[in-house]
């Protein structure tokens, strides 16, 4: 599973942040991007820089996902080898 973040839609509120930090962060921005690795993806943001979920924190990533109040977090599978 990867995950990234549409900046425009972002409204700040941080809730993905409560539900993943491992996986979201806020920027001083106020904007909500994903970490893929310990690297922030913000360069340029969007779907050019997704971040890959480890296995445990998918069910996680998903709730974020349903509670974002900016709908902007997208949630890409991958099938398994």
């Amino acid at each position: 599973m990867r995950v990234w973040i549409d900046q425009d839609l972002c409204t700040g509120d941080g809730l993905c942040v409560d539900y993943v930090p491992d996986v979201f962060t806020l920027l001083e921005d106020g904007i909500a991007y994903v970490v893929d690795d310990g690297k922030v993806c913000n360069d340029p943001g969007g779907a050019s820089q997704t971040a890959g979920v480890p296995s445990h924190l998918e069910k996680l990533v998903v709730d974020a996902s349903s509670v974002c109040p900016g709908e902007c977090i997208f949630v890409e599978t991958t099938e398994k080898d």
